[in-house]
């Protein structure tokens, strides 16, 4: 038996840098790209420290509250909730999450991944029953209703990213119907 190299195809590194630098850890690009070829949560580290810029910015924003929300999109025959979290201030996206269902438990867990990347702040959501105001108490966090100007921003943030997740995963899709 003769071990022999496989190379990864330029898309799907660049498909885990851009799933890297919306926020998924090693682990989590990793187990996105399972889909499609089997590479360690080393790989991705790697990739990550040959193709990162120079200098991505200098400075840093200061994140002032957390606006979460979810939307519903279909891939291919697929419906996949997309979550997003971003910055008002600034109107930067703080982190993306993708899942097959819309509970509770994804929202805290998305709640907590917010925290240990940034630290505690105020949530605004839009009030529905996916964010648990328990989990925001117990956490000692202020939790609001979206304001209209919140909601505003949240909703072209989300369908930029549920057009650019939309136009990965088809060609992705395309791609794997291909192969196969």
């Amino acid at each position: 038996m003769e071990y022999r190299r496989q190379r990864t195809k330029p898309k799907i590194i660049a498909y885990s840098l851009y799933l890297y630098f919306l926020g998924l850890s090693y682990g989590n690009t990793a187990r996105a790209l399972q889909r499609f070829v089997k590479r360690s949560h080393v790989s991705i580290w790697k990739w990550i420290q040959k193709y990162l810029p120079k200098k991505i910015s200098s400075t840093k924003s200061k994140v002032s509250e957390f606006i979460i929300d979810e939307t519903l999109i279909k891939v291919g025959s697929d419906l996949i909730w997309l979550w997003v979290a971003i910055e008002p201030k600034h109107r930067q996206i703080l982190h993306i999450d993708i899942s097959f269902e819309r509970t509770m438990l994804v929202a805290e867990r998305l709640i907590a991944s917010l925290i240990d990347k940034y630290g505690k702040h105020p949530i605004s959501t839009d009030g529905d029953t996916w964010y648990p105001p328990q989990a925001c108490q117990f956490l000692k966090l202020q939790h609001h209703i979206h304001s209209f100007y919140e909601k505003n921003i949240i909703e072209r943030k989300t369908n930029t990213s549920r057009i650019e997740l939309n136009a990965l995963m088809f060609i992705f899709h395309a791609k794997e119907r291909n192969v196969n």
